[in-house]
């Protein structure tokens, strides 16, 4: 079902995937705020494994990811860490990136651990196009539900069907080509034809990320017909600025989504 992904939400609102480096901030606090969203009712943290470099993000993430490699993280902590919060409702999303972390390592072997450690979604960022296919059979053997990626307007159509065909955590789309943090500069009411398109064939939920910082932004994406909204650079933001100023993360995480999401069934407390 679409929105197995996202069963969390209430009705009539759009499912919330939140993306953080793993280790920015730092692990024990991480596991503080992974208690709190899921005791909020948060659907998704979409959690990175950090890698140097991306040229497809800006600097906020890239400044994040800087920080979470500075404190030692890698796949294998972030597994560890995932595996230790196995009590959760809470999605986990993993994302690696091929070249940082993957390279030298078997597919099938991965795939295997990272199921292994509760993961409910993975989705690999950078991965050549000749290896889909060990991919594919990779994770079907190991059970493990994968995102898939398209962009709006960008993606052909043969890119969207297999989106959609290979989905079984959720479609991610793209609002807007360029790095993450950016937003389309006509909004995204012109989304609606691409969901639509995708929303055909997909049997996995549609989620709409990129320049997503607003509660009129989530409306606007809930607006043309997706299951969910991803947020990434305005997050992670937060945890950079409540780190440099030495603030509550967790505190201030909290306000954050209440104030994307106010019809989620956020506490007015936190968790520690």
């Amino acid at each position: 079902m679409p929105e197995a992904f996202f069963a969390r939400r209430p009705a009539n609102t759009p499912g919330l995937a939140l993306f953080l480096n793993a280790g920015d901030p730092p692990l024990d606090v991480l596991a503080d705020l992974v208690a709190m969203l899921d005791e909020a009712g948060v659907d998704c943290l979409e959690l990175a494994v950090p890698f140097p470099g991306s040229v497809t993000d800006g600097l906020t993430v890239r400044q994040s990811a800087n920080r979470a490699l500075a404190n030692g993280v890698d796949l294998d902590a972030t597994l560890d860490f995932i595996a230790k919060t196995s009590t959760r409702r809470l999605k986990i999303a993993l994302l690696v990136d091929w070249s940082h972390s993957l390279k030298r390592r078997s597919l099938s072997t991965v795939a295997d651990e990272v199921a292994a450690a509760g993961v409910d979604g993975l989705l690999v960022h950078g991965l050549p196009p000749r290896l889909k296919a060990e991919y594919h059979l990779a994770t079907d053997a190991a059970a493990l539900p994968i995102v898939t990626t398209c962009y709006h307007r960008k993606s052909p159509p043969e890119v969207l069907a297999e989106a959609a065909a290979k989905a079984t955590a959720y479609i991610y789309l793209v609002a807007h080509y360029g790095r993450s943090g950016s937003a389309p500069a006509a909004g995204y009411a012109d989304l609606a034809g691409t969901v639509a398109r995708l929303r055909e064939t997909a049997t996995a939920p549609i989620a709409v990320g990129f320049g997503v910082r607003t509660r009129r932004d989530v409306e606007a994406i809930h607006g043309v017909g997706a299951d969910a909204v991803i947020v990434g650079s305005a997050g992670v933001a937060v945890v950079e600025s409540a780190l440099t100023r030495g603030r509550d993360v967790v505190a201030d995480f909290h306000d954050f989504v209440r104030s994307l999401h106010p019809h989620h069934p956020l506490h007015t407390g936190r968790t520690r």
